[in-house]
């Protein structure tokens, strides 16, 4: 029986713009993925953290999120650069297809590195100031 095709260009995308949330893992592995839950319970833990901890500098609370997200650009850098055909042996063994993701694959990741580089300056520089100034900066 052939498995349904898990496409490369999709999954890299998902992890682009939902990987903190886990979607890229969902899609991947399904619901029994470890990594996804974990990926999806940054969202609801943070939310919590700041609910209970107002007047606390916020991003000490979502830490968790932020890095989820991180690691979701990560991933679709990752995804996205291996071979079509180490793609297929991997992930669609028994679908009857073969991947040729082309340019769409070129363009997310160009985009990803992007934003995803932009987002951990952002957080790193973020960081730094809460640490050593208290957040005198903002």
């Amino acid at each position: 029986m052939a498995r349904a095709h898990k496409n490369k260009a999709f999954a890299t995308f998902l992890a682009s713009v939902f990987g903190g949330l886990g979607v890229h893992r969902f899609y991947l592995y399904g619901k029994k993925d470890l990594w996804a839950w974990i990926h999806f319970a940054t969202l609801p833990l943070s939310l919590l953290a700041l609910v209970l901890g107002r007047g606390q500098q916020s991003l000490l609370l979502v830490v968790l999120l932020v890095l989820s997200v991180l690691s979701g650009f990560l991933e679709a850098l990752v995804m996205g650069v291996i071979p079509d055909d180490k793609w297929d042996a991997r992930h669609n063994p028994d679908s009857g297809k073969e991947s040729d993701s082309g340019w769409p694959v070129a363009m997310i990741l160009v985009l990803t590195l992007g934003v995803g580089a932009t987002a951990m300056i952002a957080a790193m520089a973020r960081a730094f100031d809460l640490f050593f100034t208290g957040g005198a900066y903002g």
